[in-house]
C-alpha cells in the first residue's frame, strides 16, 4: 500500500476516535459528572493516538510536516460533518460546504510545488 494512502486510512481512522473523544461525551455522558467524560474521553483518545502517532510518521516520510497537518485538517472536517449530522443530530449547514471550499483552497496552497 502507498505511504500516503496509509496516512490517510490511519488518519481517518484516528479522527473518528478524536471527534467522539472530544464530542461524543455531550450526547452519550450527558448525565453523568465532567470527571467520567473525561476519563472516557481519555481512554478514546488513548486508542487515536495509537493510529495517529503512527500516521504521522509513515506520512512524515512523504510529506512535509505542512501537508501531513492540511492533511489531518481535510480530514478531520470529513469525518467531523457525519459525525454532527447523524450521531449528534445537528441539521446540515451550507457553512460546511463553504469551510471545506477554504480548505481546499489551503490544500492547493499547501500541496503545490
Amino acid at each position: 500500500m502507498p505511504i500516503v494512502l496509509k496516512t490517510v486510512c490511519l488518519l481517518v481512522l484516528s479522527n473518528v476516535f478524536m471527534t467522539f473523544a472530544w464530542y461524543g461525551h455531550l450526547k452519550s455522558l450527558r448525565g453523568k459528572a465532567w470527571y467520567v467524560a473525561v476519563v472516557v474521553s481519555w481512554s478514546i483518545a488513548l486508542v487515536e493516538y495509537i493510529f495517529q502517532v503512527p500516521a504521522n510518521r509513515i506520512g512524515y516520510d512523504k510529506m512535509s510536516l505542512s501537508q501531513l497537518k492540511m492533511l489531518q485538517e481535510v480530514i478531520t472536517l470529513s469525518v467531523f460533518v457525519p459525525f454532527a449530522i447523524f450521531y449528534m443530530g445537528q441539521p446540515l449547514k451550507l457553512d460546511y460546504l463553504w469551510a471545506g471550499l477554504c480548505l481546499l483552497g489551503a490544500v492547493y496552497f499547501i500541496f503545490r510545488y
